[in-house]
């Protein structure tokens, strides 16, 4: 049965010093320290260390073919994004890490699909390059993280990159980063167990009340997660919604509920329980199989957690690869 994973993460093997490059710190560097071996740092300090299969395509390939992955979604880490940096330094970047993906894609186009990464922090430079993503790339939409410095998703000014995503046939991938009260989580890895998910489900919320996808019914958006916080708590979103109308429903009349089958999320929710949930809560129609590779707090095997569910074989197909073409607007036959 055809596998593709919707969420994986890519770097390229090398890029200029960004510091250098553009005059200031904050950017990421890659520092390779033996064989198959990298460590990212940001002005100094150690982010994440990372192994050949975070820039090998070759390494990857030879992963899927254990793990029984039949085709990756490609998409930069999200530290990448950049968006505090001055726009024109992070469209550079951008095209940088643009180029590299596609050029994947383009070696291998019946194993990888690729998402761009825009400048969000000025929408129209973002819309600029999220049309040369689909146009000239040929790649399948782009991902963006969960808020862009002080906006959130439904800040007015990010609705016109919703829109041309929608005319442009885009995909869109939201992925948390830069989680909110990470002041406040510095011990136990906390801002990436308990702000990911609130930062997903912000995000979600965000869209939902502002009226985005109300406005924008072709916008194809994925979440990534399994959507965070937001399914465990749409029951309190909805009550909320009832019961403070003036608060929730200034923007959109319409129960947040409606829009469950509205939006997509990947299966990354680590607890077979938390997936049959979802599946009842959204419909196996709006899930897609993403594993997070290659880091540590993803899907060690891609799509086991699908495949050891006791699931019947038509929704396995649906979570395995079905949720997917249709999310990133894509043929079955394009991987035949």
């Amino acid at each position: 049965m055809l596998k593709i994973d919707v969420h994986t993460h890519i770097l390229p093997p090398r890029w200029p010093d960004l510091k250098g490059r553009y005059g200031y710190g904050g950017f990421i560097r890659l520092e390779h320290t033996r064989c198959g071996h990298a460590r990212m740092l940001r002005d100094g300090e150690v982010f994440r260390e990372i192994g050949e299969n975070c820039w090998n395509p070759e390494a990857r390939l030879r992963e899927c073919e254990v793990s029984g992955v039949d085709v990756q979604v490609l998409s930069t880490v999200p530290v990448m994004f950049s968006y505090w940096a001055k726009p024109e330094h992070t469209l550079d970047l951008c095209r940088l890490l643009n180029d590299h993906i596609a050029g994947v894609v383009e070696a291998h186009p019946k194993r990888f699909v690729g998402l761009g990464s825009v400048p969000l922090q000025d929408p129209q430079l973002a819309i600029e390059e999220m049309k040369r993503c689909m146009r000239e790339l040929r790649l399948a939409g782009i991902e963006i993280g969960s808020h862009v410095n002080n906006w959130n998703l439904d800040d007015a000014h990010l609705f016109p990159v919703f829109e041309a995503a929608q005319a442009l046939g885009a995909a869109v991938f939201v992925h948390p980063w830069d989680m909110l009260g990470k002041e406040r989580m510095p011990k136990y890895w906390l801002p990436w167990l308990v702000g990911m998910p609130a930062e997903t489900s912000l995000a979600i919320c965000s869209m939902i009340f502002a009226g985005v996808l109300e406005r924008l019914p072709g916008l194809r958006v994925a979440f990534a997660h399994g959507g965070g916080a937001f399914p465990a708590t749409i029951g309190r979103i909805e009550h909320g919604y009832k019961v403070r109308p003036d608060l929730c429903a200034v923007d959109s009349p319409h129960n947040p509920r409606a829009y469950l089958s509205r939006i997509y999320v990947d299966s990354l929710v680590h607890d077979p329980r938390m997936l049959r949930y979802l599946i009842d809560l959204m419909g196996a129609e709006r899930i897609a199989l993403g594993s997070d590779y290659p880091f540590p707090l993803g899907e060690a095997e891609p799509g086991k957690l699908i495949e050891s569910a006791g699931l019947d074989a038509e929704t396995n197909a649906r979570l395995l690869h079905g949720t997917a073409l249709e999310w990133l607007d894509l043929p079955k036959d394009r991987f035949g």
